[in-house]
C-alpha cells in the first residue's frame, strides 16, 4: 500500500532536521514489516503442512492436538489482524485519540495470548521432563499466573496515560497511530521474559543431568533427547525475542519499532514446529518399538521351529531334520 505524508498547516516539504521525520518513518515501518511477518508464517504454514496431515490429523482429539491448532492457527489469524489493522489505520482521517488508546490495548493482549498460549506448552514439556513431579508444576503455575497479574497491571497503568503521551502527536496527520513509547511501557513484557527464563533454566538443569550419550546406535534419537533438545533451542529463542522486544521499546537497538507482527510469527512458527517435532519423535519411537517387537517375534518363532523339527530317535542323540534349499515350507 502507498502513503504519501501530508500536513494540512503547510504544503512545503518537512525540512530533514524536522522532528517529524522520526514520527512519520516509525509510523511507514510497521506497513511493510507487517507483511514480512505475515509472508514467514504463511509460507512455514505450507513448508510443514505435509507433516502436520501426516503426524497430526490421525490423531484422536486430545488436549495436544488442540494446543497444537490453537497456536498454528491463532497465530495466522494474529497476523491477519495485524496487518488490517496498521493498514486500515494508515488511512488519513480513520485514527483518534481514543481509538489508538483502545487499540494499542487490544494489540497487547491478542499478542499476550499467543504468549501465554505458547507457556502453557513449555509448562507442560518441563513438568513430563521432571517426571510429572507435582511440586514443579505448582511452581511453574504460581509463576504464570503472578507473570500474568504483572502483565495486566501494568497494562492498566499505561493505558491510564496512554492518551496524554501520544494527544500531541495525533493532530499531525501520521499515517496510524503514533508509534510512541510511553510511562513504563518498557516494563510491558519484563514478566514474561522473567519467566521464559525460568523454563529455560529448568530445561537447562535437565539437560545437565541427561547422560552425554544421546545417540542409539543407529543414529536416531531417543524421546526425552528430543525434549531436552527443543527445550534448550525453543525456550531459548522465544526468550531472546522477549529481551530483543523489551530493547528495541527503549531504543537500545537503535532499530525503528516494527510493530509486533514479526514476533508474533517467529513465536507462533517456533511453538508449531516444536510440536511437530515432538510428534516426529514419537511416531518415531512407536515404529522402534514395533520393529523390535516384530524382530523378538521373528527369533521367538524361528526357535519354535527349530525345536519342533528335532526329532528324538531311540539310543541316539536328537537328530536335526534340515529342509531341502530353497523350500517355501
Amino acid at each position: 500500500m502507498s502513503f504519501s505524508y501530508s500536513s494540512s498547516s503547510s504544503s512545503t516539504d518537512i525540512p530533514e532536521s524536522s522532528p517529524l521525520i522520526p514520527l512519520v518513518v516509525g509510523n511507514l515501518v510497521p506497513l511493510y514489516v507487517v507483511l514480512v511477518g505475515l509472508t514467514w508464517a504463511l509460507h512455514d504454514y505450507l513448508v510443514t503442512l505435509e507433516d502436520e496431515i501426516r503426524y497430526i490429523w490421525p490423531q484422536r482429539l486430545n488436549f495436544g492436538k488442540f494446543l497444537f491448532f490453537w497456536i498454528r492457527y491463532y497465530t495466522i489469524a494474529l497476523l491477519l489482524f495485524d496487518a488490517i489493522q496498521i493498514h486500515v489505520f494508515a488511512r488519513p482521517g480513520i485514527t483518534s485519540n481514543n481509538l489508538c488508546v483502545a487499540m494499542d490495548a487490544v494489540i497487547r493482549v491478542v499478542g499476550a495470548i499467543s504468549l501465554w498460549s505458547v507457556e502453557i506448552i513449555m509448562q507442560l514439556r518441563v513438568y513430563a521432563l521432571y517426571n510429572c513431579s507435582k511440586r514443579i508444576a505448582v511452581v511453574n503455575l504460581v509463576l504464570f499466573v503472578g507473570s500474568i497479574a504483572s502483565f495486566i497491571w501494568i497494562l492498566v497503568y499505561d493505558h491510564s496515560r496512554r492518551a496524554s503521551v501520544i494527544a500531541p502527536a495525533i493532530d499531525l496527520r501520521l499515517p496510524g497511530c503514533p508509534t510512541l513509547h510511553s510511562g513504563i511501557e518498557w516494563a510491558q513484557w519484563v514478566p514474561a521474559t522473567v519467566y521464559e527464563g525460568i523454563l529455560f533454566g529448568f530445561a537447562l538443569v535437565k539437560t545437565f543431568e541427561s547422560a552425554i550419550s544421546s545417540l542409539r546406535k543407529d543414529g536416531t534419537l531417543a524421546l526425552h533427547q528430543v525434549l531436552l533438545r527443543d527445550n534448550i533451542l525453543y525456550f531459548f529463542g522465544i526468550a531472546a525475542l522477549l529481551v530483543f522486544n523489551n530493547l528495541m521499546v527503549v531504543s537500545v537497538t537503535h532499530i525503528p519499532w516494527f510493530s509486533y507482527g514479526p514476533f508474533h510469527a517467529a513465536i507462533g512458527i517456533m511453538t508449531s514446529r516444536m510440536l511437530l517435532n515432538l510428534r516426529k519423535a514419537t511416531s518415531n519411537e512407536l515404529m522402534l518399538n514395533l520393529d523390535s517387537m516384530l524382530l523378538q517375534n521373528d527369533v521367538e518363532g524361528a526357535s519354535s521351529e527349530t525345536a519342533m523339527s528335532t526329532v528324538p530317535v531311540r539310543g541316539l542323540l536328537p537328530l536335526q531334520l534340515k529342509r531341502p534349499s530353497g523350500s517355501m515350507v
